[in-house]
């Protein structure tokens, strides 16, 4: 079979879209267990590790670093401030603009989140130049497809 028509193939274990799907789940769901400890789902999860690397930011900011739209974030922003995680406030040099920080008990959580990514490289029992090299090449699939996406608009 040429490449061309194994590009062309419609089996559904041949799609690169189907894999990174079930691997997302899969990861997904490795997390879920220890994010339940925190009392979070993964992509507040995510919120924080932007907060935790950055300290306060902006929403544009935090949109732009998970890359996610407004209407996705917000939701997720409540649940975290009404949780007593993050404080939201208006930005004192631009009232247009919206702040968002840890509180007290968004940094006890990253305490208690340290030992996560640890746990997860055990579980899918790969190393560190395995991690380095899978991440590097989904950020360039990544890259790609947004570029492509971007060509076809």
């Amino acid at each position: 079979m040429t490449n061309q028509e194994d590009a062309g193939s419609l089996l559904l274990d041949e799609q690169l879209c189907f894999a990174l799907y079930a691997a997302q789940r899969a990861v997904t769901a490795m997390y879920r267990p220890l994010l339940d400890e925190l009392g979070l789902t993964y992509p507040q999860y995510l919120v924080l590790l932007v907060l935790w690397e950055r300290g306060e930011t902006t929403v544009k900011e935090l949109a732009a670093a998970l890359r996610l739209d407004y209407g996705t974030l917000s939701p997720l922003l409540k649940r975290l401030e009404s949780a007593g995680v993050v404080r939201r406030e208006r930005a004192a040099h631009d009232e247009r603009s919206v702040v968002i920080a840890c509180t007290g008990r968004g940094e006890e959580l990253r305490e208690r989140a340290v030992r996560i990514p640890g746990a997860l490289l055990t579980a899918t029992q790969l190393g560190g130049a395995d991690v380095t090299r899978l991440r590097e090449e989904l950020w360039q699939l990544a890259q790609r497809a947004r570029a492509a996406a971007e060509r076809s608009r």
